[in-house]
């Protein structure tokens, strides 16, 4: 049998994609219409946000530890969450974590490095592009890594708060992305991380002027692979 995933979520958004690839492609493995069996738990968004803007990562760990724990209790056999963000959480309770953990950013570095980049140009939230998940991770792979530029970074955190995580699309979101997403190229980097779970669904790979490292689907891929 097919271990049984958890998933940890945190954004709606993000977590219901992520959700959608793995019953979706499930099939490719395991037969039609098979997938493993899959038990998601999640806090309201707004407790996460808490903690976060007060930088207290220990809280927003006992919040995902928390999450882990009742997903354990239910049978999951090992956890993911399709949230970049609070993988900087992630990283302070894996160690205490009742079940083991598929690491976002992780999977993506491996990624990266099968393909052959060098230099990733990383997008997501303010806290995530300014903060340690991701350099951490890409060191081992000896992947260099570009961000946008302050304001730019700046506006790319209002997109995904005021409008992504809400399931709000607008043409003029993806056209702004498309031009950062073109000075990382000019930067010199050779692919980009889309480095928050709903960026996805604002830029899909024909959106973008460099080949994309879509982290929410990486990440359910390889949570199918760890279940088969």
């Amino acid at each position: 049998m097919p271990k049984h995933i958890g998933i940890v979520a945190v954004s709606a958004e993000g977590a219901a994609l992520c959700y959608r690839t793995i019953c979706n492609e499930g099939a490719d493995l395991f037969g039609r219409h098979a997938h493993p069996e899959i038990t998601m738990h999640t806090y309201p968004l707004s407790e996460y946000m808490r903690a976060i803007d007060a930088g207290e990562w220990n809280a927003a760990g006992n919040l995902i530890l928390a999450s882990a724990h009742k997903l354990a209790d239910v049978g999951a056999e090992f956890l993911i969450c399709p949230d970049n963000t609070v993988h900087q959480a992630i990283d302070l309770v894996r160690a205490r974590s009742p079940l083991p953990w598929l690491h976002i950013a992780e999977v993506v570095a491996s990624e990266a490095a099968q393909h052959g980049y060098r230099r990733l140009g990383l997008l997501g939230t303010r806290y995530l592009m300014e903060g340690p998940v991701y350099p951490a991770k890409l060191a081992p792979e000896r992947l260099e890594h570009r961000l946008p530029d302050a304001p730019s970074r700046e506006r790319i955190n209002r997109i995904i708060f005021d409008d992504l995580v809400y399931g709000r699309i607008e043409a003029s979101a993806r056209s702004y992305f498309q031009d950062v997403i073109a000075a990382l190229a000019r930067d010199g980097c050779d692919a980009v991380v889309l480095g928050c779970t709903e960026i996805p669904l604002l830029i899909s790979p024909a959106d973008s002027p460099l080949p994309t490292l879509d982290s929410t689907r990486l990440l359910a891929r390889a949570a199918l692979r760890e279940a088969a």
